[in-house]
């Protein structure tokens, strides 16, 4: 089964090795059709500590890091140009 990959921003990069990333999604709404915005933040491991608040970045599912961490840090989407 293929690991899911999102791309979202980075909120906060004030612990080491790790980025919080805020991933915003569009779904429609079952009752009155219309799309709603929803959003959830996500723990992940940025090894290299590239990733700094305000960036976009990929994540993807991993095994268990720790407690909450469950994603790694894929690429930084603004260094791909």
């Amino acid at each position: 089964m293929p690991k899911r990959v999102m791309q979202g921003r980075a909120l906060r990069d004030a612990k080491d090795k790790t980025v919080s990333v805020l991933v915003e999604r569009s779904v429609k709404h079952p009752l009155y059709q219309k799309f709603v915005k929803q959003s959830k933040k996500y723990l992940a491991h940025d090894e290299q500590n590239v990733s700094k608040e305000g960036d976009i970045v990929r994540i993807r599912e991993a095994r268990p890091i720790s407690k909450r961490k469950r994603f790694v840090v894929v690429t930084d989407a603004a260094s791909e140009g």
